[in-house]
């Protein structure tokens, strides 16, 4: 089982997908702040995730802004909080419009989407890094090491290099 999340600046949308890594659904949406690292690790644990997905918001020519670089330094948070979880960065383009486009076609209304589409933004993201690996083979988006560059897991620590555990449809 996999998490996948979508950190905004005022929430983090959480998603799981099922044990075979075949269908991802929102789970819940978590404030953007002090403790929000903690409730993600034990959100992890009480699903028994294998590996946390976190959004990276690219530019749509890919390259990295102030967002990008701002969940880069999440990601890297994270990867320490819950060492030795892998998580990964993945591209996130367009999982924010795709969500409220769903949302919207389900017949929620804009004060409804805006409770909801954060983890529905990353169950669209957690969907689309499962597709991606099912066609591929290779896993998505990149590895974090813990602590970001320099830090504990930076160029030569364990991080960079650490093997996946599992793939698609191993779950734990």
């Amino acid at each position: 089982m996999r998490l996948a999340v979508d950190p905004g600046s005022v929430r983090i949308g959480v998603a799981r997908c099922d044990p075979g890594g075949i269908l991802a659904t929102p789970l819940t949406v978590v404030r953007r702040g002090k403790g929000d690292l903690d409730t993600l690790a034990s959100l992890a644990e009480a699903e028994d995730a294998m590996e946390i997905l976190v959004g990276l918001p690219r530019s749509l020519g890919g390259q990295d802004g102030p967002a990008a670089v701002t969940a880069r330094q999440f990601a890297a948070d994270l990867a320490a909080r819950v060492a030795p979880l892998p998580v990964r960065l993945v591209d996130e383009r367009f999982t924010t419009a795709t969500a409220h486009d769903a949302l919207r076609a389900g017949g929620h209304d804009s004060r409804a989407r805006r409770q909801n589409v954060d983890s529905a933004a990353a169950a669209v993201l957690l969907e689309a890094a499962l597709e991606s690996e099912r066609r591929t083979g290779i896993a998505p988006g990149e590895l974090v090491s813990p602590g970001g560059p320099g830090g504990p897991g930076g160029p030569g620590g364990r991080g960079a290099a650490s093997p996946r555990p599992g793939h698609a449809g191993a779950g734990r």
